[in-house]
């Protein structure tokens, strides 16, 4: 990382905590930001945050590792999460992940060669009565067929 992008990266913190506060509860609100913004929290962006908050750079770090939404390496520029419950199971989830792998050309825990998605499971969407569940960034999707996944998937190309 260059000096430049770390310094922005120290100013961007700086604006979320007077926008968040500098409290320990602040900690979860400034990294969902910093996700958002950059896909993944660098790990100059933990140590920053923990500096700023006042607070030890392992508490950042158990934060970003207890929350599945939270991630330390980069991703795709989309992150397509499929539900992994018993009930999307039953509801044809393997039907739909071959389809999807298949489409893509990657297997779920990778991302594309272009960045452009990443796959991962999820424990749960909360939709055990509406599965398969598929979350596309901040989108849920139910009901999910191998069809219906092709043309989410063309949508996000």
């Amino acid at each position: 990382m260059l000096v430049l992008e770390k310094n922005n990266i120290t100013e961007e913190i700086e604006q979320l905590v007077r926008k968040h506060g500098k409290s320990r509860s602040s900690l979860l609100p400034i990294l969902q930001d910093v996700q958002r913004k950059h896909k993944y929290i660098p790990d100059f962006a933990q140590q920053e945050i923990a500096r700023l908050l006042d607070i030890h750079p392992v508490e950042v770090y158990s934060v970003i590792s207890f929350y599945a939404f939270l991630n330390t390496k980069p991703k795709g520029r989309n992150i397509v999460r499929l539900c992994k419950t018993i009930t999307c199971d039953l509801a044809g989830k393997d039907n739909v992940a071959k389809m999807i792998e298949r489409e893509l050309g990657i297997k779920f825990g990778e991302t594309t060669k272009d960045n452009r998605i990443t796959l991962e499971y999820v424990n749960c969407l909360g939709m055990c009565d509406q599965g398969p569940a598929l979350l596309v960034n901040e989108r849920v999707y139910s009901k999910v067929t191998p069809e219906k996944a092709i043309k989410i998937l063309n949508e996000i190309k």
